[in-house]
């Protein structure tokens, strides 16, 4: 006599479609991870209920920990000033903190044309300044940066394809249908234009933004990356109920 034993597998399916994949482009490595829309619920973080800025991811993790939701995915979400505060313009929640700044300035947030990262519940956008400022445009959250590392298709014209200044770089680019957010970080130095080409050449975006230099950084415990270093300002992350 057989017996056959069955074994019932349930299949949890997460709430959650955020992934990122590591991979090597012209000889450097990089990480890649991605959010979609409706899909993934997407956030700026930057200050708790007391004021403070986190500074630390795990310091939002944990404040996050304790309404039940946990962090998918989050990296670095525009540069700031050194009590943390961004340099441009940023919207959390409908809610503005820093105004959009129109005119160019030192460093990198300076090079035009930088932009602006909007997004809601339906799509991504990444236009450059003067454009966003024109078109009154409405986000739910938004990051201000520069530069602009590819623009409608072409890399940003002040980049050098043997430019000496090499850094870890994160940035974020959508897809031409507003509906994913690639959000990109090297592992190792590169410069401006072999992280733009990256964008464009390997990952097949249009439209890039810089979100920093040095100081970039991955949290993403789900895929087995967390990363620590100094305090930060803005934090660009995925979000999902615990579970």
């Amino acid at each position: 006599m057989k017996v056959f034993i069955f074994i019932l597998v349930l299949w949890i399916t997460p709430v959650w479609s955020a992934e990122c994949q590591d991979f090597k482009f012209q000889e450097a490595a990089f990480t890649a991870c991605t959010a979609k829309i409706p899909e993934d619920d997407i956030r700026l973080f930057l200050y708790d209920k007391t004021g403070k800025n986190f500074g630390q991811f795990q310091e939002l993790d944990n404040f996050l920990t304790e309404q039940g939701i946990n962090i998918i995915f989050a990296t670095n979400g525009g540069m700031y000033h050194a009590d943390r505060s961004p340099v441009g313009m940023y919207v959390e929640n409908f809610k503005e903190f820093s105004p959009l700044i129109t005119g160019d300035g030192p460093g990198n947030f300076g090079l035009l044309p930088n932009g602006v990262f909007c997004f809601n519940k339906r799509e991504f956008l990444i236009l450059e300044t003067k454009k966003f400022a024109r078109g009154k445009i409405k986000c739910q959250y938004a990051t201000q940066s520069g530069p602009l590392l590819v623009i409608d298709g072409k890399i940003h014209p002040q980049f050098l394809k043997d430019g000496a200044s090499k850094f870890v770089r994160s940035g974020v680019g959508i897809t031409r249908d507003g509906l994913k957010a690639i959000f990109l970080i090297s592992n190792q130095a590169v410069n401006f234009h072999h992280f733009a080409r990256t964008f464009l050449d390997h990952l097949k975006i249009d439209n890039a933004l810089y979100l920093d230099g040095n100081i970039s950084r991955l949290y993403a415990p789900k895929f087995n990356r967390v990363d620590f270093g100094f305090d930060i300002g803005p934090i660009v992350a995925v979000v999902a109920p615990a579970g």
